[in-house]
């Protein structure tokens, strides 16, 4: 069965598109628990993360890089913070999260961001990200 993001990568269900390329697709989260928290997925469906052959492990992580550092440049942060879990959707993914502690990690505290201001930030950071590749 496709998962959620594979329907999202097959563009069956929309999302906030940050950029994508071969072999990952990063979106906003659509209960983040920061401004700017981002998904990196690979484009094939493996739920484990480390069940990803060799090749796609390094590109999705060289890509959630690039993407960090377009986040980075729009949301005010001291650092991009990484999680990795993989029990929410059955598809291996990254979160990226703008924090400035370590308690900004909690999924716990989800917020509300209306759908103008989650499209602002998807189209800041994508911006930024085009930056990036120049």
């Amino acid at each position: 069965m496709k998962s959620i993001f594979s329907q999202i990568i097959n563009k069956q269900i929309p999302c906030h598109l940050i950029a994508e390329n071969d072999y990952a697709i990063a979106f906003l989260d659509i209960n983040p628990i920061a401004l700017g928290h981002t998904l990196v997925v690979p484009k094939i469906q493996v739920d484990y993360l480390f069940d990803l052959d060799s090749d796609n492990y390094r590109e999705l992580w060289s890509f959630a890089k690039l993407v960090s550092i377009a986040i980075k440049k729009t949301i005010a942060c001291s650092r991009i913070g990484v999680s990795v879990v993989g029990f929410e959707v059955p598809h291996a993914h990254i979160h990226l999260i703008p924090i400035n502690s370590i308690h900004d990690m909690n999924f716990s505290n989800k917020i509300t961001i209306s759908s103008v201001n989650i499209k602002k930030i998807a189209k800041d950071i994508a911006n930024n990200f085009q930056g990036i590749l120049i």
